[in-house]
């Protein structure tokens, strides 16, 4: 038997444990700035509570690493959630220990419990340092959700180690089920041709993702900081603009085996510079001929390479993107990505988001209608991608064959 799914469970007056990714954006104030992730939730949390059974609800937020920091509280997220619900949640304190257990058995049907950011303990992410931590959030539960996508690829005591004292009572949420749907069917059969668009800042947190795609898709679109590395290994003058230098040769050595695959690489071919990373600073746009000049940085795509990629992208069946193209967190410099979704929105195929900035990008451009799918994990997504397969989904597996 393999990976068991909601249906699989008997959630009728059972107490469940469910593994959720409510790292939701906050501003100054605590306020919530963006509840994508925790409405992602709701269907297994309202399915759970339509069956009868009483949800215990776990997550992080941020990186206290072990400490209790009142600014990375879920209780934001208990309102937040209450609102989208329209039922009561409770929230505790801790999220082990005696009061919370008193807290699991007080549980009223209907009534959702939060427990507080579990990466206030330092057994979260260590779990080998602190066996006992896992041990104490199993106590509180009779069955275990995962439906936490965006953690599935961290090896933590809510995502893996959980998930042994639940054998054969342990499943996947409609979440969780959904992200291995799409990316795992976009990529074992995708409607050709297939083009990819990875951006964002740094080649060496990617270069495992890019080097699986040989073989997988018909073109290559980089852009982002991480596209100053592969064209310094082109001998093209970047100025101050970011790259990796220890990298050069191995976007040089990437180049080389998309060439042999017979998979196109479009790189940008001209760019927004600036002398400094700043809203009020001049800018002007140079092409790859010219060269970025000393003492200035690209920060964006140029309108030749908008052009080039929005006509390019015409012709994909199947598009998956990651990453922005620029440094989009400031207005002026986030034309290229903008224009990049909103080129991908009138292309009619299957388009699947990796998580992140891009999402993050679509919605403040309310295009989401208009994708297939926005994945709620950056970084889980491109592992899934890379490896086929991610920690906290093989435990749900492990789970299943009893």
């Amino acid at each position: 038997m393999g990976r068991l799914s909601l249906a699989d469970l008997p959630l009728k007056g059972k107490k469940v444990l469910i593994r959720v990714d409510f790292n939701v954006p906050l501003d100054q104030n605590g306020d919530i700035i963006d509840d994508t992730r925790i409405e992602a939730s709701l269907p297994t949390i309202k399915y759970v509570i339509e069956q009868g059974g009483f949800p215990i609800i776990m997550s992080h937020l941020g990186r206290p690493k072990g400490k209790v920091l009142p600014e990375f509280s879920l209780a934001p997220c208990a309102k937040r959630l209450s609102m989208m619900l329209g039922k009561p949640v409770v929230m505790t304190k801790d999220c082990i220990g005696e009061e919370v257990e008193n807290a699991v058995q007080r549980l009223e049907p209907g009534t959702t419990l939060l427990l507080e950011n579990l990466r206030f303990h330092s057994g979260e992410e260590k779990p080998t340092e602190d066996p006992t931590f896992a041990e104490q959030l199993a106590k509180l539960g009779d069955l275990y959700i995962n439906d936490a996508f965006g953690t599935a690829h961290r090896v933590h005591s809510s995502t893996t180690s959980i998930v042994d004292y639940f054998p054969g009572r342990a499943a996947a949420g409609y979440l969780l089920e959904k992200e291995i749907k799409f990316l795992g069917e976009t990529f074992s059969k995708p409607r050709r041709p297939f083009y990819a668009i990875i951006g964002g800042a740094k080649v060496s947190t990617k270069i495992g993702v890019i080097k699986s795609l040989i073989g997988k898709i018909d073109a290559l679109l980089i852009g982002g900081a991480m596209a100053f590395t592969f064209l310094k290994a082109q001998g093209i003058e970047i100025g101050d603009s970011k790259y990796e230098p220890d990298r050069v040769d191995t976007a040089k050595g990437i180049l080389d085996a998309f060439q042999k695959a017979g998979v196109r690489i479009m790189l940008p071919l001209d760019h927004v510079i600036v002398n400094e990373v700043s809203n009020e600073a001049p800018i002007s746009v140079v092409d790859n001929a010219q060269g970025i000049p000393t003492g200035y940085m690209g920060v964006d795509v140029g309108p030749k390479t908008i052009e080039a990629f929005s006509k390019e992208l015409k012709n994909a069946a199947t598009i998956f993107w990651n990453g922005p193209l620029g440094v989009y967190e400031l207005s002026k410099f986030a034309k290229g990505t903008k224009a990049l979704a909103e080129a991908l929105a009138d292309v009619n195929a299957t388009k699947i988001v990796g998580g992140g900035d891009s999402v993050a990008v679509i919605r403040s451009a309310n295009l989401v209608h208009k994708f297939t799918h926005l994945s709620t994990g950056g970084g889980a997504s491109l592992e899934y991608i890379e490896l086929g397969k991610l920690p906290g989904i093989e435990a749900l597996e492990k789970a299943g064959q009893v």
